[in-house]
């Protein structure tokens, strides 16, 4: 596979392990420059370890992309990016009418506005250039709203709209914003968050993905 992609430079957000580790992953072996993103030194410096590149030397960016701050230290460092792929998130297991209200703040600030303070300032340099791409990792939570995770879904489905409403922004030029809604993945957040519903009923890891896969979708992707 060839997707011309030398000499782009591309981040990831949220790569240092599974899917964001994944997409980091094929984009290096066809040649982009990676920047690798997570939000401590070590977790990056693992990724770096283990991420197998063709030709362009793969960086680290250990910032909470999740905050203002975060996204600020992101661009300074990198102003120059042709390629962002928005793959942060985060998820937790809570009923809407039980949830502590910080939860939603705090999943709307990491799952939608990172997405969006990153893709405000590099979609117009994108458009400059008459060339880039801006991709969102989304989940099928957008249109089938888990009911332990109302929240969650709820940011999923905000993330659809901003993808949609910046992919009108860029009719005629070689620039794309495009949105992936996937299924739930075997990732180590996933797993994790398998384990500790397992836990809290007092079952295994193996009967929680069986209930979830027959109530068509209640992981989380």
């Amino acid at each position: 596979m060839n997707l011309q992609l030398e000499g782009k430079r591309a981040l990831v957000t949220g790569s240092t392990a599974g899917t964001g580790f994944a997409i980091a992953q094929v984009l290096a072996s066809e040649g982009a420059s990676v920047i690798v993103n997570g939000r401590t030194p070590q977790r990056v410096e693992d990724a770096l370890k283990k991420l197998k590149a063709s030709r362009a030397e793969p960086q680290g960016l250990a910032a909470d992309l999740g905050t203002a701050a975060g996204a600020h230290e992101a661009i300074t460092r990198f102003p120059e990016v042709e390629i962002l792929v928005n793959n942060l998130g985060i998820f937790e297991r809570n009923r809407l009418n039980r949830s502590p209200r910080r939860i939603g703040y705090i999943s709307f600030e990491v799952n939608v506005l990172s997405g969006v303070r990153l893709s405000r300032y590099y979609l117009p340099l994108t458009k400059r250039r008459n060339w880039g791409r801006i991709v969102f990792t989304l989940s099928q939570s957008a249109v089938q709203i888990p009911s332990g995770m109302i929240h969650y879904g709820m940011t999923k489905t905000a993330q659809v709209a901003v993808s949609r409403g910046l992919a009108e922004t860029t009719v005629g030029t070689d620039v794309t914003v495009d949105a992936v809604l996937a299924g739930p993945t075997a990732s180590e957040g996933v797993k994790n968050f398998v384990q500790q519903v397992a836990a809290n009923q007092k079952t295994d890891a193996a009967t929680v993905e069986k209930s979830s896969s027959a109530a068509c979708g209640r992981l989380p992707s």
